[in-house]
């Protein structure tokens, strides 16, 4: 198997959901296009609209990077030119876009976000992935959806997600899973871990001291030369991390 202690996983910076600012909205061409011209990889969500498209976007609303009342889901393609993200002329870009756009010039990681039934959304990722040319891997806090990739498309690379995750609403068993990581080997097959960045270090991630290591989300310089010493790289924004 490839070291991946020797790949683009642990050797070049990950800006967290492209590396956007104030006219380059998260999760847009354009921010997957900065992050090219700075040499960065590229982390970035993927959801399927009501009638099967991929799409790249974070949240379930769409209020917070749209200003528009509603939820993802509900949408269709034809609906994307009508909402701009942050008052930007960027709007939704689709997964088939965003893979053109990137075309190789950079690594990415997937977030598949996924909360409904497993299947659909990461065929349609891997029918996607199927003829791209270029560095890539899959991310996910579910390790069903990992499986499925372990299962259809082995090899792609897949990483866990985790972290306390004490801000967001969930049962207390889903936290507790996924703070330990429980179902991290045997059911997702991670290739690496990606972790909550301000509960390094901690016991929990010690035992896949085999796994590469990559620490999300960083904002700052501080927190990044706090943490870089329990990671083998991160996920950032809001700054470029400097040595």
């Amino acid at each position: 198997m490839e070291d991946l202690f020797k790949t683009w996983l642990v050797e070049t910076p990950i800006a967290h959901r492209g590396f956007h600012n104030d006219t380059c909205p998260e999760n847009s061409l354009s921010a997957f296009k900065n992050a090219i011209e700075h040499g960065y990889a590229i982390e970035l969500d993927v959801q399927m609209l009501s009638d099967g498209t991929v799409v790249v976007f974070h949240d379930e609303s769409l209020s917070r990077m749209t200003g528009n009342d509603g939820y993802l889901k509900f949408l269709t393609k034809a609906d994307l030119p009508m909402l701009k993200l942050n008052g930007t002329k960027e709007t939704i870009p689709t997964l088939s876009e965003t893979l053109k756009t990137i075309n190789g010039l950079a690594p990415i990681i997937i977030e598949i976000k996924n909360s409904s039934k497993v299947g659909e959304l990461e065929q349609k990722v891997i029918d996607a992935l199927s003829k791209y040319k270029g560095e890539v891997a899959v991310a996910s806090f579910n390790p069903i959806v990992l499986s499925y990739f372990k299962q259809h498309a082995p090899s792609l690379l897949r990483g866990q997600l985790a972290g306390y995750l004490k801000n967001i609403k969930m049962k207390f068993i889903t936290r507790w899973g996924i703070k330990r990581m429980i179902f991290a080997k045997k059911m997702a097959g991670a290739d690496f871990i990606m972790y909550e960045a301000k509960t390094l270090p901690n016991r929990f991630v010690r035992k896949f001291k085999k796994l590469p290591l990559i620490a999300w989300t960083v904002k700052s310089q501080e927190e990044y030369l706090r943490v870089v010493k329990y990671c083998d790289n991160v996920v950032f924004e809001g700054f470029e991390p400097k040595i």
